[in-house]
């Protein structure tokens, strides 16, 4: 795709989100780039564009802010210079995303004990309530 420019509708195939999403990211300064136009006017998109948006919607998808997207986009356009401020969005993000799995793990431990307590009540045909 390099080289490649991309309409809106495109990018909204590509990326599963829909056109007024992605003029809300615009809107929301939350894209790494300057979204080009076309003589006409429209929306053009590079591979970049399509690649950082990707990447937004998994940071979103793991619960990063939009204003810790928006903060990490800001710090990219700005380029380079800032590479540890990134760096401390990125592990502070990390480590919400490891706080998140082991609750999620802890979770899982109870259902997975839950089911196990229900198969075994089943299975002996036991009287009572398993819970």
């Amino acid at each position: 795709m390099s080289g490649q420019v991309l309409s809106i509708g495109e990018v909204a195939k590509r990326t599963g989100l829909s056109v007024h999403a992605l003029r809300l990211y615009e809107r929301e300064g939350l894209l790494a780039g300057t979204i080009s136009r076309d003589r006409s006017g429209r929306r053009v998109y590079r591979s970049s564009d399509v690649e950082w948006i990707l990447n937004c919607i998994k940071f979103r998808a793991s619960g990063m802010s939009l204003a810790n997207i928006r903060r990490l986009a800001e710090l990219v356009r700005r380029g380079e210079g800032n590479e540890a401020e990134r760096l401390e969005v990125l592990r502070e993000h990390s480590s919400h995303i490891s706080a998140e799995i082991a609750q999620l793990l802890d979770c899982l431990e109870l259902v997975n004990g839950k089911i196990a307590s229900y198969e075994r009540h089943l299975a002996e045909l036991g009287t009572g309530d398993p819970w």
